[in-house]
This record gives C-alpha cells, sequence and structure tokens, in this order.
C-alpha cells in the first residue's frame, strides 16, 4: 500500500456492509456509514466513491470465521466478493478474523445504555471499525 494512505475497513452482511476508516497514520478507526445491499455493481460502485473521496490505498474485510476456526459458506461468500471487488478496483486486501466482533460491539453498546433502536442503526460500521481496529493494531505491532 502506499504511504500515507488510508485503508477502508468492511464488515460484509447479507443485507448491509458496515464501513469504517483508518486515519493516515494506521493508527486509528472511525466508524463511516452503512450501505444497505443492493446489488453488486450498486454495492462495488458506492465502495469505489467511497475509496475515490477517502484517499484509500488498501481494505480489511472482516472474514467471519466459524468458531472452531474453520471456514464456511460465510467465509466463501466473503473471499469471493473481495475477489470480484478487487477484479473492478485493485486494491490490497487483508482478511481479519471477525469472531465476536458484533456481540463485542453490542454489548458495549448496551453497556453505554443506547436504546434497541439506536443500536440496530449503527451496529454494522461499529463492528467494522472494531474489526478495522483489530487489524490497525496488529500492524503496528509488527
Amino acid at each position: 500500500m502506499e504511504p500515507r494512505k488510508r485503508v477502508l475497513g468492511l464488515d460484509l452482511g447479507s443485507k448491509t456492509i458496515g464501513l469504517a476508516i483508518g486515519d493516515s497514520g494506521l493508527s486509528i478507526a472511525s466508524p463511516l456509514e452503512t450501505i444497505r445491499r443492493k446489488t453488486l455493481a450498486v454495492d462495488f460502485a458506492r465502495l469505489a466513491e467511497i475509496i475515490g473521496e477517502r484517499d484509500v490505498g488498501g481494505l480489511v474485510i472482516g472474514l467471519p470465521v466459524n468458531m472452531d476456526g474453520s471456514e464456511g459458506k460465510r467465509c466463501v461468500e466473503t473471499r469471493k466478493f473481495a475477489a470480484a471487488f478487487v477484479a473492478k478496483i485493485d486494491l490490497p486486501i487483508m482478511f481479519w478474523d471477525e469472531r465476536l466482533s458484533t456481540a463485542a460491539v453490542e454489548r458495549a453498546m448496551i453497556e453505554a445504555d443506547l436504546s434497541r433502536g439506536k443500536r440496530a442503526k449503527i451496529v454494522d460500521k461499529v463492528a467494522a471499525a472494531y474489526i478495522l481496529q483489530g487489524a490497525l493494531d496488529f500492524l503496528s505491532r509488527s
């Protein structure tokens, strides 16, 4: 990845894509937005728009690994999505184990006393930030 570029974190769901953005120093992840999934073409177009606007140089995509470490159907779908996307827009991709990320985010939001409605509106982008922050922390230690 080019220096001073930002990283976009993705939490892929069947109905939504949670997005988070990293700072150019690759140290802090912030929730960005949640995309309501439509078609691959529409989803890819929105992602391409964000990549251009935010000076993104790479992606961190949450990989929904099973609790036993194996990869199931959702991992296959995530890898297919990533392969199709990089065929359109050439960017480096890093997959990051997202086990329990949504559960951890939900727990933190409950502890912060957010209502169920507020949690539902932001959980995907906050989960993306949680995933991206884990990857950024790992990279800074490497």
